[in-house]
């Protein structure tokens, strides 16, 4: 039998010597695989034992193909009755590399046709397709010219052992951490009896393969189902015996596991880890307890000698890897009470790998998914441990950082004892107090958002990188929140639309309360996080006025303030924006709050148009139009302080004789035409609308309540 096996970039070398054990033959190292012989038994073996394959592929033929015509022939001439029953089910996909088809779900299809085709010619009938839960699963390989047709012996990804409670994923694959302890040399140091510990266990995958590995436990041995078991040509007396072996040797090696004992913070991944454990049978092995990583204490490590084995948190963006340095460095820390371990460490970001303050003896390249990554490698002695860091420039920014925290700190007691007494929970703790740090801190309940002020020109560089940096730590000291809910971003000066731009994709919405309502806030993928917090008093007068009025909302945003005016009982609310991601996000914050149907209107449009065109009026109405905008899909642009007055005449035609406009605007400097006092009542509202935790100069916002006169 010719085989071919799936691994991770990076881990071909491992398994090509994992199958030389195991007793295949005839092995061929290839781009992300090995190929090989071998025989029936040996085939199940390794399916059984492999802890580093992802697949499982028995060739059963190969063509030459140029177009998919050719590939649907040769399919077709290949004996599929022999691999499965015409009353069984099938399911077919397929991978290309360099290949003339470049479809593969085209390719697949055409496989597909091939196979029931040939079956419909013999019997007059065909196997049932089932993509989740077939008998045989069928793969096909193109390469350049040449076609590859194989059985997926495992039916499946082999990374999944069969002890993960139904639902849930490890963020690391079993394969690839089972790679990383061999890396590591785990199996020689559970053998000399030395202990393992994972500090962010997680989902806890190092330590359930950290105890098959070391109690020889068949990895796949808890695993139900395998492609092979519903193969016309499987043998299941060889398998049972397989079996039977697995399980003798199984029993003889629990005893033989050492210490192993994981930590993480998330009590939810704990409790999920625990009951992994314990699905596998091996909760008197393995620890699991809920602690930060600098809450593990050198007694809870019995072990003088052993293995630590992380895999932290990467990040993707510049506030990630601020946070971050911060967490590695604690890694070290963690390390130093561990002297004489090993040390193992998975990350994609060199410059973190760096941060834990020793000198790796050996760093590997491998592909975690589509990610590449390096895993160090460090022995625990003082010898390899980096001096701390003398950069001056580093050293000056920590040292003014003290000042930022006796600010932080001082303002902590005061709008902290203000939040409370006020039940808010999403405020601003910190807001440009400093020259040196302009910085903006925002409290959204359990999460922080901090922005950083792009510098001026005037100012160093690396001064200003290390000065945030050093202050991101002042912060994750001061405040009770954990490291990864500090979302961190640079800010600069925004034209035109940019400020609403898109800046990831995560698309993680956070429930926050305020003031009695709900609003989903995002905190990852925009410069702003959809709730204005200076604007707070704001809605709040809108609720108070609301009652009974028809209510528009120009420039609506994510249309918090229609939803105080709804709260407000409002008789009506209209949302405008050109946003229809806006609108959407409006219209979820109004469902939120159990307001929806034909009185809540959302409307796509450019204000200025919409103003123009329409007839309706309405008794209250909130304007807080953008500083500038020249979108794509409004012709010429606009500017607040240029085109004020002739935005304010348009808004004011639609506004009931004894009807109430709220006018805002955050640009800095602004300056309301003195025109405008000529044609209506006008009252400033700055102050009114100015929050404690807003309480400085320049205001955050200018605010005027308008009326018509007479």
């Amino acid at each position: 039998m010719k085989l071919f096996i799936t691994v991770p970039g990076g881990l071909e070398e491992l398994l090509k010597q994992e199958l030389a054990e195991l007793g295949a033959e005839e092995l061929a190292l290839t781009q992300a695989g090995i190929s090989c012989r071998a025989s029936l038994e040996t085939s199940y073996r390794i399916c059984l034992w492999s802890r580093l394959a992802t697949r499982v592929l028995l060739l059963l033929g190969e063509a030459e193909v140029d177009n998919e015509q050719q590939l649907y022939q040769a399919a077709r001439q290949l004996p599929w009755e022999e691999h499965v029953g015409v009353e069984q089910s099938i399911a077919v996909s397929c991978t290309t590399r360099r290949s003339l088809l470049e479809n593969s779900r085209f390719a697949a299809l055409r496989l597909k046709d091939a196979v029931v085709d040939r079956f419909r010619d013999l019997e007059s009938r065909r196997p049932d397709v089932d993509p989740e839960t077939p008998d045989c699963r069928f793969h096909l390989y193109l390469e350049k010219n040449r076609a590859f047709f194989y059985l997926d012996l495992g039916g499946g990804s082999l990374h999944r052992r069969g002890h993960r409670i139904a639902g849930t994923e490890a963020p690391l694959k079993e394969n690839l951490a089972a790679a990383l302890l061999l890396r590591s040399g785990w199996p020689e140091i559970a053998a000399a009896g030395g202990g393992l510990i994972d500090p962010m266990c997680g989902s806890g995958t190092f330590l359930l393969e950290a105890a098959a590995m070391a109690g020889d436990l068949a990895p796949r041995l808890g695993r139900e189902s395998f492609g092979f078991m519903r193969w016309k040509q499987h043998q299941e007396e060889v398998w049972l015996r397989l079996l039977q072996e697995a399980k003798r040797r199984a029993a003889a090696g629990r005893r033989k596991i050492p210490f192993i004992a994981g930590f993480d913070q998330d009590a939810a991944a704990v409790g999920r880890t625990r009951q992994a454990v314990l699905q596998a049978g091996l909760d008197n092995r393995i620890r699991v307890k809920t602690a930060a990583l600098t809450a593990a204490t050198a007694e809870q490590l019995d072990q003088e000698k052993g293995l630590c084995i992380i895999n932290p948190p990467y990040g993707e963006r510049l506030g990630d890897h601020l946070v971050l340095k911060r967490l590695y460095r604690q890694i070290g820390e963690f390390w130093q009470r561990l002297p004489g371990w090993q040390a193992g460490l998975l990350t994609s970001d060199a410059d973190l790998a760096r941060e834990v303050g020793f000198r790796a003896r050996r760093s590997t390249r491998l592909m975690n998914g589509p990610l590449e990554c390096r895993f160090y490698q460090f022995e625990l002695i003082p010898e390899l441990r980096v001096s701390a860091d003398t950069d001056p420039v580093r050293q000056q920014a920590v040292g003014q950082a003290e000042m930022f925290r006796n600010r932080l700190r001082k303002n902590l007691r005061r709008i902290g004892k203000w939040a409370r007494r006020s039940r808010v929970s999403c405020y601003r703790l910190y807001d440009r107090d400093l020259p040196e740090f302009a910085l903006a801190v925002d409290r959204y309940q359990d999460w922080l958002h901090v922005q950083e002020y792009r510098p001026p020109a005037r100012v160093d560089g690396r001064l200003a990188e290390a000065r945030f940096e050093a202050a991101i730590d002042v912060i994750l000291d001061e405040l009770d929140v954990p490291a990864e809910n500090v979302v961190c971003k640079q800010r600069q000066r925004q034209k035109g639309s940019r400020q609403y731009e898109r800046r990831s994709t995560r698309d993680e919405f956070y429930r926050v309360q305020e003031s009695g309502l709900s609003f989903w806030v995002n905190l990852h993928d925009y410069l702003d996080t959809g709730l204005f917090l200076d604007q707070r008093l704001t809605r709040e007068r809108l609720r108070d006025m609301a009652a009974g009025k028809r209510f528009l909302n120009l420039f609506c945003y994510t249309g918090s303030a229609s939803v105080y005016a709804a709260a407000g009982g409002a008789e009506s609310t209209t949302s405008v924006d050109l946003s229809q991601t806006y609108l959407d996000w409006a219209g979820r914050n109004l469902r939120l709050n159990g307001f929806h149907g034909r009185r809540h209107q959302l409307l796509r449009a450019h204000c200025l148009d919409w103003l123009q065109r329409e007839k309706t009026s309405f008794d209250l109405i909130f304007l807080d139009p953008p500083t500038f905008s020249n979108s794509k899909r409004f012709k010429g642009h606009f500017d607040i302080q240029e085109d004020h007055l002739q935005l304010l005449r348009l808004t004011m035609a639609r506004l009931t004789k004894d009807g109430s406009l709220i006018f805002s605007t955050n640009r800095r400097n602004f300056q309301l035409d003195a025109r405008a006092t000529e044609l209506w009542q006008v009252e400033d509202w700055t102050e009114k609308t100015r929050s404690e935790d807003f309480n400085r100069k320049p205001p955050a916002h200018r605010c005027w309540l308008l009326r018509h006169r007479g």
